[in-house]
């Protein structure tokens, strides 16, 4: 079966689902040590990227290698509803497209608070791939929701990244595919689904608005 273009692929089950972030080893450890990010050293007033797709997480990151400010990698589940939430209130990147006023589409993007981007997915070797991958960027009031609320549980994946990284070096291709994360298409209301740009996706549950 073809993937969809644009379709969500994640880690889940019926109450979270699991997205990525990576980080210094400042904010990686306050957020370990308290279960969610704590401002300082977590910028809450910027703009903060989260990512369901694993192997797009370890193409932005380089697996943890590219720079010192994404050096450890965060596995982090969040409540259905938080995500879905998001979602609902979210406005495509290249969006502005659709304005001729530029006054009337900042007055939209500041009343909105989260961003989608629909980026290539990436292969074991970080190759793109033919469909895409979200990335879901939060701002103003979506920020605290997302760290005060929505978050269940963060865990340090660093090292098992790493693992992953050193057997593709080494050829060992089929082992390190079994320890990918299983990712599964993520059902949306048709409502969201239209928001986000999805394709092809299904009406599978009414959502999980708190």
């Amino acid at each position: 079966m073809t993937t969809p273009t644009r379709q969500i692929r994640a880690t889940y089950n019926d109450k979270t689902i699991r997205v990525y972030q990576a980080y210094n080893n400042i904010i990686a450890d306050s957020a370990l040590k308290h279960g969610r990010f704590v401002s300082p050293p977590f910028k809450i007033e910027r703009m903060t990227w989260i990512k369901p797709s694993f192997l797009w997480m370890m193409y932005r990151s380089g697996w943890g290698k590219k720079d010192n400010r994404q050096n450890r990698i965060l596995a982090i589940d969040i409540t259905r509803a938080g995500f879905e939430w998001a979602l609902s209130h979210s406005l495509l990147s290249h969006q502005s497209n659709d304005y001729t006023n530029k006054d009337e589409w900042l007055k939209i993007k500041k009343a909105t608070p989260v961003r989608i981007q629909w980026d290539p997915e990436r292969d074991i070797h970080l190759q793109p791939l033919e469909y895409r991958s979200i990335q879901i960027g939060l701002s103003n009031e979506a920020v605290p929701l997302y760290v005060n609320q929505w978050i269940q549980n963060i865990t340090d994946i660093t090292e098992t990244t790493q693992h992953i990284h050193e057997l593709i070096i080494d050829g060992n291709i089929k082992e390190a595919e079994t320890l990918l994360p299983q990712e599964s298409p993520y059902p949306l209301i048709e409502e969201i689904a239209k928001t986000i740009n999805l394709s092809q996706e299904r009406i599978r549950y009414k959502p999980q608005f708190f």
